[in-house]
């Protein structure tokens, strides 16, 4: 069985040969470029890695890793994410906080503040604003536009929205995704995912910064409802140009990377996802199951049990990255309640707890028993919960991989299998 095959079987809770493997298949459930080299260096390769995504200082998986670990999915994704200037091109030599070699694209360029913060500008001009700093020895940088509050925010008419670019999918984009899906069906067994993220994603919309938007959200319902309509309909223009470029050259389409969940409740009201993003997502979900044959992914953070019903009746196929150390998220009770109805792509270690300060012991425990969760009856695709971290050690890396090839070939080792044989 190959990765396209084992990783569409076990989205259509079939079991396959084992249980698939996602490390770097999109920018949700990848690594940092630190814990990246740290890892290269560990098994002996090269000791430096491409970041292509500068917002979460990403490394670029690349294909001896793959081969290593047997790792699934592949993906595909716009040469630019989250910042526009940023193409994936004509990398240059750079180093992190600490020191660690990385490569970055050529358009990459920071200045510093007097506290000795990494400055990104708009369009990579340094005499420009400000649009997202990374605080002296951190790992992220943080998107102005995102975490920002103006107590007097106004967010944009619906009809300056419709006479602009807002959301199209430009062509250059449209052209590198086609090209680069073309050559990975072609070269390669792998599952391809193709991710939305930047101005063409086709998830609900928002407007301002996170903050701004949840006022906005409870306190004009017209315009969210408006907005919402606009959206629906760039997306589905959108759609129409992904399938008419890629047709079947992906497997899997995510829709977006909208977080909706804190540590411990959701971050709006259950009632307001359903009265607005519930109806959204069913109608691009509906155009790509009847128009394609793409599955669906939906990437969503934090606690949100409440949401995930939801996201079922309007056709989602795929939940990433299952925080099961979030309040409600509690793996055997999603397992039990969801598991036949909807993937989990992800929930396959404890990010925040066991994979960066548990032993390699630890680590192969806590992916075993994910394993005998999720595993069972298919509907489960391992990755970490979200990406890995800084700072994970490359042993406990590893750890977590290898326990995949020990534990995750079916018929999975039940707990019930477990006691059976040693009683």
């Amino acid at each position: 069985m190959n990765s396209r095959e084992r990783v569409l079987k076990a989205v259509a809770h079939e079991e396959p040969d084992r249980v698939p493997i996602d490390l770097g298949g999109s920018i949700v459930t990848g690594i940092m470029a630190g814990a990246l080299v740290r890892l290269r260096r560990h098994l002996g390769l090269t000791e430096t890695a491409r970041i292509y995504d500068a917002f979460q200082m990403l490394g670029e998986v690349a294909l001896d890793l793959v081969e290593r670990f047997d790792i699934d999915v592949l993906p595909v994704e716009p040469e630019a994410i989250t910042f526009a200037h940023l193409r994936r091109r004509d990398y240059k030599p750079w180093r992190l906080f600490d020191g660690t070699p990385v490569q970055v694209p050529g358009a990459f360029d920071v200045t510093l503040s007097p506290e000795g913060d990494w400055l990104l500008h708009e369009d990579g001009d340094p005499a420009g604003p400000v649009v997202a700093r990374m605080p002296k020895d951190g790992y992220y940088f943080d998107k102005l536009s995102v975490t920002g509050w103006d107590y007097d925010y106004q967010p944009p008419s619906i009809e300056s929205l419709r006479q602009s670019a807002w959301r199209r999918l430009t062509q250059e984009d449209l052209r590198d995704l086609q090209e680069h899906a073309r050559v990975l069906r072609q070269t390669t067994d792998k599952a391809l995912v193709m991710t939305n993220w930047g101005d063409a994603v086709l998830g609900p919309p928002s407007a301002g910064s996170v903050a701004e938007w949840l006022i906005v959200l409870v306190s004009e319902p017209a315009y969210v409802q408006e907005l919402m309509d606009l959206a629906a309909e760039r997306a589905l223009e959108n759609l129409k140009l992904y399938q008419e470029a890629i047709g079947t050259d992906i497997d899997i389409i995510s829709v977006d990377g909208s977080d909706y969940g804190s540590q411990d409740r959701e971050m709006f009201s259950p009632a307001l996802f359903e009265r607005y993003h519930e109806p959204y997502y069913k109608t691009i979900c509906d155009w790509i199951h009847t128009q394609t044959p793409w599955k669906i992914s939906k990437h969503c953070c934090g606690s949100i049990p409440r949401l995930i019903e939801s996201m079922i009746r309007a056709g989602i196929d795929i939940l990433n990255p299952v925080q099961t150390s979030a309040v409600g998220m509690d793996a055997r009770t999603l397992k039990d309640t969801f598991g036949d109805r909807i993937t989990f792509w992800g929930g396959g270690v404890d990010t925040q707890n066991v994979f960066s300060f548990g032993t390699p012991d630890d680590v192969r425990r806590d992916v075993e028993e994910r394993l005998r969760i999720f595993g069972p009856g298919g509907g489960f695709v391992w990755a970490a919960i979200h990406n890995i971290q800084y700072t994970v050690p490359p042993e406990n890396i590893v750890a977590a991989l290898d326990a995949i090839r020990d534990y995750g070939q079916y018929p999975l080792v039940t707990d019930h299998l477990r006691r059976t044989s040693s009683s």
